[in-house]
């Protein structure tokens, strides 16, 4: 059992949960249950799996796919990790940092992610599986509630923003259903809940995602206010997203929170690439 099995390493091995690192275990087997179903493993799959911890999700997927791949940064938890993962020969454990690590270099690669990801950075991991995965197809991920909304949310509403609009630009996104509490230990202090993203298209380009991230960086102006203020920003930008705006049926003051993801495209092809240049990070 997974209860079992979490406590017994957790004693064995003398694990302390790391509240920074944001490590609550899994230890319900009927949630293991709902993430393999919704996982659709099949045996040809390659999986990447982001925070191992104790192995029980690991040793859970293991078995139904061709090769799992185990990202985890704490050292400390690889002992529990190498027990759980020691009688598959097709898993490979991964000791680092997988905001650091080219997710693109694993052999075999992954064709679906599947984790109970560590909430500080849930959203850019999945972010980054999106871009630097492109034949992944698939993604089931344990997150912070308030970030399975905010990569599902629709346009206008409260939880709408960059992370919705770039995971919307190459997914699917399904907020899946709510987790209680009891499944983790210790109990997080914040509700959780499972996401499914589902590939549609290739991620957006460098350009796009740099639109984005300037649109929404000054919530209460217009978008092409906002646009404006980006450091090294276009003279002309201003000008030129209000026209483009009213080309595409938005007002011209119209706020980032109001553009569907297909009109981020629409608009990013309007401004052009030598505008959409100077918006991006230097």
């Amino acid at each position: 059992m997974t209860r079992q099995a979490s406590l017994r390493r957790l004693r064995e091995y003398g694990v302390r949960p790391n509240r920074e690192l944001g490590q609550n275990f899994l230890i319900d087997d009927n949630i293991l249950r709902v993430i393999g179903s919704a996982a659709e493993l099949d045996p040809g799959d390659v999986v990447l799996e982001v925070g191992g911890g104790l192995g029980v999700l690991s040793e859970f997927l293991a078995p139904d796919v061709s090769h799992l791949h185990v990202v985890e940064l704490d050292r400390s938890l690889e002992p529990p990790l190498r027990e759980a993962l020691e009688p598959f020969e097709n898993a490979t454990l991964h000791l680092s940092d997988a905001l650091k690590l080219d997710l693109g270099s694993l052999d075999p690669l992954p064709n679906k992610v599947v984790a109970n990801l560590p909430y500080g950075v849930a959203a850019t991991v999945l972010l980054k599986s999106v871009g630097e995965l492109p034949q992944a197809e698939l993604w089931v991920a344990m997150v912070q509630r308030e970030v399975a909304e905010r990569l599902a949310a629709a346009p206008g509403g409260k939880s709408y923003g960059a992370t919705s609009v770039l995971a919307q630009l190459a997914c699917e996104v399904r907020f899946l259903r709510r987790v209680p509490r009891s499944v983790f230990h210790p109990e997080p202090n914040v509700d959780s809940a499972l996401v499914v993203l589902r590939r549609r298209t290739a991620a957006p380009p460098a350009e796009l995602v740099a639109l984005v991230h300037a649109g929404f960086a000054h919530r209460r102006k217009a978008l092409a206010g906002s646009l404006a203020l980006t450091p090294g920003a276009a003279d002309d930008i201003r000008d030129a997203t209000r026209a483009a705006l009213e080309q595409l049926g938005h007002p011209a003051d119209a706020r980032a929170e109001r553009l569907a993801p297909g009109d981020w495209r629409r608009l990013a092809d309007t401004l052009g690439g030598e505008r959409l240049a100077e918006l991006r990070p230097r």
